[in-house]
């Protein structure tokens, strides 16, 4: 049998104690992943003509019109006001996202 390799004053006592830190870490991640995919967030457009709402997986939940948005003779205004409020809510997820997740990716990259 050949010699082990060095591992720079790694032990394998300490090298077993990183790999149950990252196990944990990871799980903690995919806990905390979970729950930011279960929580619901808000985007606003004007006047809250349309609201929208998306998972933290950014997938539209509900999307809610007011009549008064509806105009025949202006459809663009009615896209307008659906991208706002989607884009906000998105917004939203990923301010989330990085708030939850950033402490596990900070000094990696």
């Amino acid at each position: 049998m050949g010699r082990m390799p060095n591992l720079g004053g790694m032990g394998m006592g300490n090298m077993q104690n990183l790999i149950k830190q990252a196990k944990k870490m990871q799980q903690q991640m995919e806990a905390e992943r979970e729950s930011l995919n279960q929580t619901e967030f808000v985007g606003k457009s004007a006047d809250d003509m349309v609201i929208a709402t998306l998972t933290g997986d950014k997938k539209v939940k509900d999307l809610k019109i007011a009549p008064e948005a509806i105009d025949p003779e202006d459809p663009d205004m009615l896209q307008d006001l659906i991208i706002d409020a989607i884009n906000k809510a998105i917004s939203e997820v990923d301010v989330a996202t990085e708030k939850t997740m950033g402490k596990y990716t900070k000094g990696l990259m």
